[in-house]
């Protein structure tokens, strides 16, 4: 069990199952969660909290998580924040996309907690 004590985690998505089980598997290894249910929502909370790695839903309403992860990687404050996106599609064309807008990585939904913890602990020791 990685011991990620300490590291901020933003979630974004849109559904409350899987906002839950990352904030469940999150919690468990010691990382502080701070949840958005929306790329209007968490553009509020990155500034307050200023997190250590962001996972972000490709599809949601409003604004879709392409162009969450572009603006919070546009932003000079954040750009070096690792964003994370999720998707259920595993596509080429998805993930080229993914990269396009500056996203650090891709995991496939529904993901585990070892994928997702594992994805935490590569990224925040960038950061």
């Amino acid at each position: 069990m990685q011991n990620l004590a300490g590291i901020k985690v933003m979630v974004i998505d849109d559904s409350n199952t899987i906002r839950r089980s990352a904030e469940i598997f999150l919690g468990q290894a010691g990382c502080e969660v701070i949840l958005a249910e929306d790329g209007f929502d968490a553009l509020a909370k990155i500034s307050d909290h200023h997190p250590d790695v962001i996972f972000v839903d490709v599809m949601m309403p409003r604004l879709d998580g392409y162009q969450t992860c572009s603006l919070i990687k546009k932003n000079p404050k954040f750009k070096a924040t690792p964003v994370i996106m999720l998707s259920s599609k595993d596509g080429l064309f998805d993930r080229a996309r993914g990269r396009m807008v500056g996203s650090d990585e891709y995991l496939t939904k529904p993901f585990t907690k070892d994928s997702l913890l594992q994805a935490v602990g590569i990224h925040a020791n960038h950061a």
